[in-house]
């Protein structure tokens, strides 16, 4: 292996690297106070609130068609980033990024669940990943704009959905420099194909702030392969409910009672729900009951089938008393 000189120096002394990383943040900092910074992240935050994107008029223009405002303002970025490291050759950008064989993706601005960010996909890369066998649809939405490249992709739609399985539409689609798209990731998802050149996107995604479930799909048939929570606030406490039950915490039983009664996605209160039934029966049965007995309760129908099966494989629980009103 060979170590350039001023990276084996870096073993005894560390001051270029973090010099040169400052360097770099003040450069961010320099463009995260100019106008077009500020005004995009308060919009974002209002997007995140639930706006409408024709409110918004900066992320409206940087995502129309043939709009310029697109290049400008992310060539005002790249260009400072580039110059900074040029200057800088140590550092990072520091920015949230990713990069592999085919994608490198920057995220340029964030806010609740709205984010902004830049994405780069090498033809090359992609073209030596195996094609799609499945698809994924989460809450939210989706804004496109290709800055630069070409590229031939399919729409993915989600024509109608059963417990374990759903009916898709693939709809091939060609997209060049200029091209935008708006879609709902629930009912939509874009799967790109081949690329001619780089392809450079600007995305700007907001995910559905009362969570929900992502469900993927396999393209042949339909059938669900996996779900899992959209939001990791809620695969956090999916996690942490699933813990406290390996873990034996029956004092903790109250908090996830708590947890299947309040509004959240339908996975993490059953998760709740079921790690409260494993440490106490009691107060388990008592908050299953509750929520069978609410009709409006999307999981009532579930629980109250399920309260039915353990009453009958166990009678002793129709004893326990109801919460109280």
């Amino acid at each position: 292996m060979i170590i350039r000189p001023e990276l084996q120096a870096l073993r005894s002394d560390d001051t270029p690297q973090r010099h040169a990383q400052l360097q770099l943040k003040i450069v961010l900092a320099e463009w995260q106070a100019s106008a077009s910074a500020r005004l995009a992240e308060a919009e974002l935050t209002r997007l995140a609130d639930g706006a409408l994107l024709e409110d918004l008029p900066l992320l409206a223009a940087l995502f129309s068609a043939e709009d310029p405002s697109a290049l400008e303002f992310v060539g005002n970025l790249v260009g400072r980033l580039c110059k900074g490291l040029a200057q800088a050759p140590l550092g990072q950008i520091p920015l949230r990024h990713f990069t592999d064989d085919a994608l490198a993706s920057i995220m340029l601005a964030r806010s609740g669940f709205a984010t902004l960010s830049l994405q780069a996909f090498d033809s090359v890369g992609i073209a030596r990943r195996q094609r799609a066998v499945s698809a994924s649809f989460a809450p939210g939405q989706s804004w496109e704009h290709v800055l630069a490249g070409s590229v031939s992709a399919d729409l993915v739609h989600c024509r109608k959905v059963w417990s374990d399985r759903a009916e898709l539409e693939v709809e091939p689609i060609e997209l060049g420099q200029g091209s935008t798209l708006v879609r709902s990731n629930r009912d939509t998802a874009l799967q790109l194909g081949r690329i001619s050149g780089l392809l450079v996107i600007l995305r700007l995604q907001c995910r559905s702030a009362s969570g929900g479930v992502t469900c993927e799909y396999t393209l042949a048939d339909g059938r669900l392969v996996h779900q899992a929570a959209s939001t990791s606030r809620e695969s956090r406490l999916e996690l942490t409910a699933a813990l406290l039950g390996r873990m034996g915490r029956a004092d903790a039983s109250p908090l996830l009672a708590a947890m299947a009664q309040e509004a959240g996605s339908a996975g993490l209160r059953w998760q709740a729900l079921r790690e409260c039934l494993g440490l106490d029966s009691a107060e388990g049965f008592r908050t299953l009951s509750a929520i069978a007995r609410s009709s409006a309760d999307p999981l009532a129908a579930p629980a109250a089938a399920l309260r039915a099966q353990l009453l009958e494989t166990h009678p002793q629980l129709a004893e326990v008393k109801p919460c109280p009103a």
